[in-house]
């Protein structure tokens, strides 16, 4: 692990923001703190409608929008009229450069990793979307750039602010529920079309897309209309992460974090539906097995995706596993996180870890974590948060760690991104995993996935 020691890595995912200071990231040693931060955002449709609002209200300037899709760049811009539009953000970065500090990135996953090495390269602040990367290899040069250049950086999985999750943390490594043996994490996704093959044809370019730009990294392919853009790629293995690397980044961030997990040492796709070429299976389901680490035993990490609304049944853990569950929902949630250790259980509905429930052994239901009697006495030893995306602003300015920085969210993209592999090398391949040498001792068709070859000139 070039950038962060394992220990180091153990230590920050406990304490969270508290203690622990990364240095003084460059704005800070050439601005006054109270002068506005200039604000660059990539991507300012959906999700990233929103990215460039709460980075105004944050304080920031917005001074650069940039989309490929003009419906989406003259909408933002309008309110924003100050901000210079661009299609490329190639283009901007390089035309902005002495006029921006931060960078804000929103588009879809395979543009994140280049988009954000390109800005971290100029030296400029970084708050991205998850994933928060499309390979490992982009989601580890990250992390170091981001340690070398002391980037104030942030990802944008919103849980990680909230104070049920970091709550849920001290809990689990207080001890309340034991020593943690295996974690089943199950989600509704994907509500988006995958599972196909690559649409034939090829449809007139709308005047409102530059289709060129839109495909960045990628290989060329014709455009065809609904395929792919706006809000259709993340199924597609060339553009997006499927539901694993839609939604692990929430669902997994707490249970991550609180388990210390580290690196896998096997990665294996036990059951999906039919897996196709260029896109992510309807379901699936998939085990991480992680070592010893920090005094905790090994465990075992399943994943479960798939849309209840499918006409192909979605994978769930085993009944036996959830039945306290059931008995106190009265149904399976459609998404949830499951913790068992050795003295009890701990169950999240919430995708974004929000609320937890707690079941020791002996008790014949769950009981709000808040209120039950075990997790009442167990200290408050994480700083709560005034704002996922305040965070990444006080980092800039003070140089106080956000909870999702990139030596964190870098390292929780790897491991989900590892599924991901999984599913592409295929069904039953009991995949072995070298995290520091991000390379599988046993599965040599791995490797081709763990980095992209980019196009010429991204």
């Amino acid at each position: 692990m070039p950038s962060l020691h394992r220990r180091q890595f153990l230590q920050r995912t406990a304490l969270g923001t508290g203690g622990l200071m990364l240095g003084f990231p460059a704005i800070v040693r050439g601005q006054n703190l109270n002068s506005r931060i200039n604000v660059a955002c990539i991507g300012v449709g959906g999700k990233g409608s929103s990215d460039v609002d709460d980075a105004a209200k944050c304080g920031g300037q917005i001074v650069g929008l940039c989309d490929v899709d003009s419906r989406f760049l003259d909408k933002k811009a309008g309110r924003h009229p100050e901000a210079k539009k661009f299609a490329d953000y190639r283009k901007m970065l390089e035309e902005m450069k002495d006029s921006i500090d931060a960078v804000v990135i929103s588009g879809p996953d395979h543009m994140h990793g280049p988009a954000a090495m390109m800005a971290m390269n100029m030296g400029k602040h970084i708050y991205c979307q998850k994933p928060l990367t499309q390979t490992v290899f982009e989601a580890r040069e990250l992390r170091r750039v981001a340690s070398e250049k002391k980037l104030a950086t942030q990802m944008g999985n919103q849980g990680s602010a909230g104070d049920g999750l970091r709550r849920a943390v001290e809990v689990i490594q207080a001890g309340v529920i034991g020593k943690p043996l295996e974690l089943h994490v199950w989600s509704n996704r994907p509500v988006w079309k995958q599972g196909m093959d690559r649409p034939a044809g090829e449809s007139p370019v709308p005047a409102h897309l530059d289709w060129d730009l839109w495909l960045g990294p990628a290989a060329p392919r014709p455009y065809v209309e609904g395929a792919y853009h706006d809000f259709a790629w993340r199924g597609w293995t060339e553009f997006g992460t499927g539901a694993l690397g839609d939604m692990a980044c929430h669902t997994v961030n707490m249970p991550f974090r609180a388990l210390k997990l580290g690196y896998p040492t096997v990665v294996e796709c036990e059951m999906a539906s039919r897996i196709y070429s260029e896109s992510y299976p309807l379901t699936s389901r998939i085990r991480f097995e992680f070592p010893e680490r920090d005094g905790l035993p090994p465990l075992k990490f399943w994943w479960y995706d798939g849309s209840p609304k499918s006409e192909f049944m979605p994978l769930r853990p085993y009944p036996n596993i959830v039945k306290d569950v059931v008995a106190m929902n009265g149904k399976l949630p459609e998404s949830g996180c499951l913790i068992i250790g050795d003295k009890g259980i701990l169950f999240s509905p919430d995708d974004y870890g929000g609320q937890f429930f707690i079941q020791l052994q002996g008790e014949k239901t769950f009981t709000k974590g808040d209120d039950h009697e075990a997790a009442k006495a167990v200290p408050v030893t994480i700083p709560r948060s005034p704002g996922h995306n305040q965070e990444w602003f006080d980092m800039m300015k003070n140089g106080t760690p956000a909870y999702s920085n990139f030596d964190i969210a870098g390292y929780l993209t790897e491991i989900i991104l590892l599924g991901c592999i999984a599913l592409r090398v295929g069904e039953g391949v009991r995949m072995e995993w070298d995290g520091p040498g991000m390379k599988s001792p046993n599965c040599p068709q791995a490797e081709q996935f763990v980095k992209r070859n980019n196009r010429a000139g991204w």
